[in-house]
């Protein structure tokens, strides 16, 4: 059968992590890449072997292109999906999915119509160290999730924001830590939570004056089924230090994972010092496990290319879903409830009270 063919939009730091990470899934090819500057969308073709383009719809007709990948700054992302599932393409978007709940309904809608596949990048749940944790709440081990905790703590210095125009402005980024680096925990919870009915939030920018973006956020949560819920996220802690996902239970019992360790992953700037971890694991007669599953993932991370392995696996997951006529395991629905968390905890910083989340 032959390989679905994929394309990017965009030629950015991620984009390379993601032509990297296609190259090694079967079940797709890289084909094209479009975007507005003609001399790095040219020598990001020739890095890759790829057909370039100046914009989406051109590409999709010309080259045949079944996916694409939408990798550009976040403001982009709704007109660029928009664009893709009009030419007749599937859409695969980097995380956030957008910036607001409206043009997550838009997109969704968008996909309808088209009878195209939409889909969001969340290459951590393939971690073997959270697919412990999902098996775990679906196999009833801890009883009902009770309460639930992300905790992200890392450092984003001023060469970071300088490193592309784009960052750090509303305008242009849309947001700071929680749109940029905080939206794969705040899936997680979520996944393995459930859906979330109220915040009560605080943000602000703590240490970084050349920014006019957020830094640092601290959330109350309240889920539909009654369960709670605390998020503490910061780029102010030098020189970074973890992110975490925990989860106790209704019996008394504790799963959680270090998604994030030794300082935080920048795309195409740095790669991931430490291996995914189950940190905490209390479940009745299971407890030693953690110390074996540490040894197992540490070996495992040492024979693969981290960056871009997970994005491998959910590329290859799309694929098939494509193949299949089928929703991929992270769909746009799924996308929209982040961007849904995220637009609840501003909206509550700014008016000072709790707002309802509605997903």
């Amino acid at each position: 059968m032959e390989p679905v063919r994929f394309a990017i939009a965009s030629y950015g730091k991620v984009a390379r992590l993601h032509a990297r990470a296609l190259r090694t899934v079967p079940q797709a090819k890289l084909v094209a890449v479009c975007g507005r500057d003609r001399e790095k969308r040219e020598a990001f073709a020739e890095e890759f072997g790829l057909r370039p383009f100046p914009d989406i719809t051109a590409m999709v007709h010309q080259a045949a292109v079944d996916v694409i990948i939408i990798a550009s700054p976040h403001p982009q992302h709704t007109p660029q999906a928009l664009e893709a599932l009009g030419a007749g393409a599937h859409v695969l978007v980097e995380k956030p999915m957008a910036l607001t709940t409206v043009d997550c309904d838009a997109m969704i809608q968008g996909a309808q119509q088209a009878r195209k596949i939409l889909g969001v990048i969340s290459q951590r749940r393939w971690f073997p160290a959270v697919r412990r944790i999902r098996d775990a709440l679906d196999c009833g081990k801890i009883g009902k999730p009770a309460l639930g905790l992300v905790t992200m703590y890392g450092w984003r210095d001023e060469a970071y924001y300088r490193s592309d125009p784009w960052r750090g402005t509303w305008a242009t980024e849309g947001g700071g830590v929680l749109v940029n680096q905080a939206p794969h925990q705040l899936d997680l919870l979520q996944w393995f939570m459930g859906p979330i009915e109220e915040v009560f939030a605080y943000w602000g920018n703590l240490n970084h004056p050349y920014i006019e973006v957020e830094d640092t956020a601290v959330v109350n949560v309240k889920f539909q089924g009654g369960a709670l819920g605390s998020i503490v996220v910061s780029n102010s802690q030098k020189p970074g230090i973890y992110a975490k996902v925990h989860v106790h239970g209704t019996n008394g019992a504790s799963v959680g994972v270090q998604t994030d360790g030794g300082a935080m992953f920048v795309a195409g700037m740095s790669g991931i010092l430490e291996p995914p971890i189950n940190d905490i694991w209390t479940i009745p007669g299971e407890e030693k496990n953690v110390d074996l599953w540490k040894t197992e993932d540490t070996a495992f991370f040492k024979t693969i290319e981290p960056t871009e392995y997970f994005h491998s696996l959910q590329f290859a997951d799309f694929a098939l879903a494509v193949r299949e006529n089928r929703n991929p395991s992270v769909d746009g629905q799924e996308g929209r409830k982040t961007v849904a968390l995220i637009e609840a905890i501003y909206q509550s910083g700014k008016e000072g009270r709790p707002i309802r989340c509605v997903t």
